[in-house]
């Protein structure tokens, strides 16, 4: 149950205050270390417990916790096996300094009171009160349907993002930018200069390298153990054909009305409505904020109300980053779903039309409704079609299943018979797969760790058991082995050609870059110098050093070239492997009338940066000061299956 929802009036005395020059200290101890690596990229020692992921101060992270918290993160995005040592770290990281934090706040008496807990939970899920009173049932049900998680495990994330902004607030709150550095800023995103350029890509001259056979034969026997040919393995397989028993498989009209009536509950839908929206949020403005706020969003309610693409508006205006892209649409809700004041309007508005101005605890918001549907049982014939599918796909499934079974069993029976014979007992489509490595797809089988794995451990003449593919139920057998062995010029020439002329490319770009840039800066015209190389002459736009040439590079990549005086050249730079040479056309000063309009927003986004570089560096600070103490150790081997990436 919610802790303390009930309990309206807690002694707030236990709070204390704690001095800001510990939590300054502590930053500027971390500023002044250069970047100390990251929880996972110092040295760490092993965890005392075998079953303990990290230790923090006493309190064991399990390894059973970390795997249903890693398995809750696999759950709700797929992560790329290739992903899953990052992410592992990412996710140790976090708990790690949640732990770490949760310490500290019992030293210095910070605290997150059960009453500041429950009123924060009341902001987030308002559809568990009904007036002022709580219902415990929708609120555990707003809470599992909504977050995925259980009400234990969403009241702690609460209480840990509680704890962190109070942290937060009290290391930045005497982070602060002046007029100067404003104006610093200013400059550097609105000064702007123009280049005439010339851009040397190695990829460009790699064809231009065409060496001699003896050219090549001497730089491949310098080079040959970068060409060591692994093993493959020639595969013949017979695969039961989904595709083929699906085609073959046939769904009566008795078998879908069975399954309507089994399922009817899921084809019941209640009142609901399919909205778009635009939001102007008001969360922590100021009165004279919100006032702005309330008038750019009736600007942008008239031009919606007489016409304008409401999709557009939302795109342009809207700040709610996930339906933004989306022209606003936020798909269907429920009665119940959502807050009362955006249910009221969402429910009251006619199909196509769009509200006045509503004022919801997010803000100032516009909404359309794009359908609606009143509470009813959708017909057989409405949902036949979808039924028809998940009924084929069932009888595919069991079908199939049964006679991987049969399959099983007669490999089982033996493993060395001709998979001829098998694929004509239970019509099975046969065919082979030129030889392959064990990193290769399994010709049209696909790319499969499990394949692979299988077709590596079989002995020629053996079939393998029957292995679950997107296609289907497949049986292999390996049908030639060639050994791994040092490659011949003979038989890598096309990837050794490649490699010499890619090698030999970038030297010649260097090369070619570091000629221009000498005879321009000797007083030849950069034009005259380039042409007589061989290399083309570009001018780029004016740009500022948060822009960028396109196909070149960022203005901080050429950040050099606006302290350079017209006339002057800059270079060889390399960007990106390529070689840049350039003369700087013109500079373009800010006009330092524009710097009333954009200093508001400098300043936010400078302020934003430096709280979060001093959030950051105290983070650093406090995990560093734990670890020195022994109260924070990793164990590296408990870590490592969840790091591994295949």
């Amino acid at each position: 149950m919610l802790r303390g929802i009930q309990q309206r009036d807690l002694d707030r005395n236990r709070w204390i205050k704690i001095s800001m020059g510990v939590i300054l200290v502590l930053i500027c101890v971390s500023m002044v270390v250069t970047l100390v690596p990251g929880l996972m990229s110092g040295p760490s020692t092993d965890a005392s417990s075998p079953d303990a992921v990290a230790s923090v101060a006493g309190h064991r992270i399990t390894v059973v916790e970390f795997q249903q918290r890693f398995d809750q993160l696999a759950s709700n995005q797929q992560i790329p096996r290739m992903m899953r040592g990052i992410y592992a770290r990412q996710l140790l990281d976090d708990l790690v300094f949640q732990q770490a934090l949760a310490y500290e706040a019992q030293q210095l008496g910070i605290q997150v009171t059960q009453q500041e807990e429950a009123e924060r939970i009341r902001e987030m899920i308002p559809t568990a009160w009904v007036g002022n009173k709580w219902d415990p049932q929708k609120y555990q049900l707003a809470v599992e349907q909504g977050t995925g998680m259980s009400v234990p495990q969403f009241e702690s994330a609460v209480y840990d993002d509680m704890l962190t902004d109070k942290f937060r607030q009290l290391v930045t709150d005497g982070v602060t930018v002046t007029p100067a550095e404003v104006e610093q800023e200013f400059r550097w995103r609105n000064d702007r200069v123009k280049l005439q350029y010339v851009l040397i890509k190695p990829s460009d001259l790699a064809s231009t390298i065409q060496p001699t056979d003896a050219e090549l034969a001497a730089w491949f026997a310098q080079n040959k153990s970068r060409y060591q040919i692994p093993e493959r393995r020639s595969v013949q397989y017979a695969l039961l054909d989904l595709a083929k028993l699906r085609a073959t498989t046939q769904v009566t009209d008795a078998e879908m009305q069975k399954y309507y009536k089994a399922n009817l509950a899921e084809y019941k839908v209640q009142n609901r409505v399919h909205v778009a929206h635009i939001l102007f949020k008001t969360v922590g403005m100021t009165d004279a904020e919100v006032a702005e706020a309330k008038k750019k969003a009736e600007d942008v309610l008239k031009q919606a109300q007489h016409g304008a693409n409401f999709g557009d508006l939302a795109k342009k205006y809207s700040e709610d980053d996930g339906s933004k892209a989306k022209g606003g649409d936020l798909g269907w809700i429920l009665q119940g779903q959502t807050v009362p004041a955006f249910e009221k309007a969402a429910f009251s508005v006619p199909k196509g039309g769009i509200s006045d101005l509503v004022k919801t605890p997010y803000g100032f918001e516009i909404i359309k409704v794009i359908d609606r549907e009143t509470a009813h049982t959708k017909s057989f014939a409405e949902v036949k079609d979808s039924i028809e599918k998940n009924v084929l796909d069932q009888k595919v499934s069991d079908e199939a299943n049964k006679i991987a079974g049969e399959m099983a069993d007669a490999v089982r029976q033996s493993n060395r018979q001709p998979i001829d014979a098998l694929a004509k007992k239970f019509d099975l489509a046969v065919g082979q797969v030129p030889p392959v490595t064990i990193t290769d797809p399994v010709g049209p089988l696909g790319l499969s760790k499990e394949l692979d794995q299988i077709v590596f451990s079989l002995q020629p003449g053996e079939l393998s058991q029957p292995v679950q593919t997107n296609s289907g139920f497949v049986i292999l057998t390996v049908k030639d082995i060639s050994p791994a062995h040092q490659g011949t010029l003979q038989e890598v020439h096309a990837q050794a050609l490649a490699d010499y002329q890619h090698e030999k490319s970038l030297e010649l770009a260097r090369t070619r870059a570091a000629d221009l840039a000498q005879k321009a800066k000797s007083g030849e015209p950069l034009e005259k110098a380039a042409k007589e190389l061989g290399l083309t002459l570009a001018t780029s736009d004016s740009f500022a050093r948060n822009g960028s040439i396109a196909a070149v590079g960022s203005g901080r990549q050429l950040s050099a070239a606006f302290d350079l005086k017209v006339g002057e050249t800059g270079g060889p730079t390399q960007i990106e492997g390529n070689w840049l040479v350039y003369n700087v056309l013109s500079h373009e000063s800010a006009n330092p009338s524009d710097l009333a309009a954009q200093e508001a927003g400098l300043k936010q986004q400078l302020l934003q940066t430096r709280q979060t570089a001093a959030f950051e560096a105290f983070r650093t600070s406090l995990l560093d000061q734990l670890r020195k103490q022994g109260k924070l150790t990793i164990n590296s081997n408990a870590l490592s299956r969840f790091t591994q990436t295949s």
